[in-house]
């Protein structure tokens, strides 16, 4: 019998250690280095015994290589496809990261039923008969989608020689095994080993394969870090359990921009794309309020118009507390000094709270100006007036800064009835026979009268 072999991986960093030490080296973690069996056996190559489609790989000139022959898959989801930056690419690797019960699983499975290519949906959470529970509140009709309950990754490689599947989705990457590692699922090695394997089968084949990776208490995807470096796309499913709507991001995306953004609503009969998210974002109410500003912001290539709550009130503990949600509170006591500055409101004594509606997060600079003027509002008691909005950045002098395609964003404004839009003087616009009055403007003080 062969020895067994073990080391030593961090489970922070994944960084591989000949013997145990308190701290890692790599990621300066205490505690996390534990010790894992790599004994292998004879290793024997997941096609081998398989008549899959094999491509002999050969050094072909740059301007050699045809790309023309792979199209994107199709989803049949639009928001998903703009994520992905046009739809699946063949051979190509996605992990879908987000917190538990966000949707991640009924994500994939919509998308699968919606396909009309062999899908396979390979779930090591859930039974077939829970899968199928949800598949009928979903698509009952779809009959190109097979499920497998299974963890063993030979397994699943025996399931797709006979299948041959177009598109295969795991559920997911942390239950996962391989004989090849004996220690146990979700550890470090195993995920390393499982991810491999999946992607010497993706490369070869060009059969594209999504995964479903779980998070830590942290927000980051589980296991080592290597696993978001192998795939070729890291996807994020944000949202708030007790709120209908999530959002879905591209952290890393080797075939597309990372910049889009995909909004679905929960339903009981699965995730709905929203294809108008400016409607959600902003809330219908019958009365003015103070504190209120609409921005034009930019998702990517997608105009979006966000609303902006802020509350100023008089700081009853002494310090004056700053807390923002859904925009950065570095910037957020940045903008607050500019208004002390050269404005001359007095802020220091002030508590001030700022959120942005819908549990999204803008780092978009053009919403400066709606920060600016919601905090105005609400330190005067005053609301803005309904069919206002701003896209401008703001400066430390109190400059009001150029943002880039300021004429979609007014045309996003005019087409959802907003009457003016306040924007920086300096911005080039070309547009002509516009509806909505650009407001042109340089400076904070420009703001303040206007609003007065």
């Amino acid at each position: 019998m062969a020895k067994v072999k073990t080391t030593f991986f961090c489970q922070n960093c994944g960084t591989q250690f000949a013997k145990w030490q308190g701290q890692c080296n790599a990621c300066k973690e205490w505690n996390t280095i534990v010790e894992e069996v790599i004994q292998k056996p004879e290793k024997s190559d997941w096609k081998s015994s398989t008549s899959s489609v094999k491509r002999t790989s050969v050094p072909l000139k740059i301007n050699e290589i045809d790309t023309t022959n792979e199209p994107r898959l199709d989803t049949f989801d639009s928001e998903f496809n703009r994520v992905l930056g046009g739809g699946i690419v063949p051979g190509s690797l996605t992990l879908l990261g987000g917190e538990p019960g966000i949707g991640k699983s009924t994500l994939l499975l919509q998308i699968s039923l919606k396909l009309p290519y062999k899908t396979l949906y390979v779930s090591g959470e859930e039974s077939q008969k829970q899968i199928k529970m949800r598949a009928e509140r979903i698509n009952p009709e779809n009959s190109n989608c097979y499920i497998l309950t299974e963890t063993k990754t030979q397994n699943i490689f025996k399931q797709i020689e006979a299948l041959q599947p177009d598109i295969v989705i795991i559920d997911s990457i942390q239950t996962l095994h391989s004989d090849y590692i004996e220690s146990s699922s979700g550890s470090i090695s195993q995920i390393k080993e499982c991810t491999a394997e999946l992607i010497k089968f993706a490369k070869e084949t060009a059969t594209p394969v999504l995964l479903i990776g779980h998070i830590t208490k942290d927000g980051n995807i589980a296991g080592p870090k290597i696993l978001e470096h192998m795939v070729d796309t890291v996807l994020q499913f944000e949202g708030d359990r007790n709120h209908v709507f999530r959002i879905l991001r591209a952290h890393k995306n080797r075939f597309g921009s990372t910049n889009e953004l995909g909004i679905y609503e929960m339903q009981g009969s699965g995730l709905r794309e929203v294809s108008n998210p400016s409607e959600i974002l902003i809330s219908k109410k019958d009365e003015e309020l103070s504190g209120n500003a609409i921005a034009a912001t930019l998702e990517g290539m997608r105009p979006l118009m966000i609303e902006v709550q802020a509350l100023v009130s008089t700081a009853v503990y002494g310090t004056p507390q700053r807390s923002a949600t859904g925009f950065n509170a570095k910037r957020l006591n940045m903008l607050l000094a500019v208004l002390e500055k050269r404005a001359g409101f007095r802020l220091g004594a002030k508590d001030v709270f700022l959120n942005i509606t819908g549990g999204i997060t803008v780092d978009d600079p053009a919403i400066d100006l709606a920060v600016v003027a919601s905090i105005l509002s609400s330190n005067e008691d005053v609301p803005l007036q309904k069919d206002f909005c701003f896209a401008a950045e703001v400066g430390l002098s109190g400059e009001i800064r150029p943002v880039q395609r300021v004429e979609q964003r007014i045309l996003e404004a005019e087409k959802l009835g907003f009457s003016t839009i306040f924007v920086s003087k300096y911005n080039k616009i070309s547009l002509k026979n516009t509806l909505i009055k650009v407001q042109l403007i340089s400076k904070i003080e420009d703001l303040v009268a206007e609003l007065s």
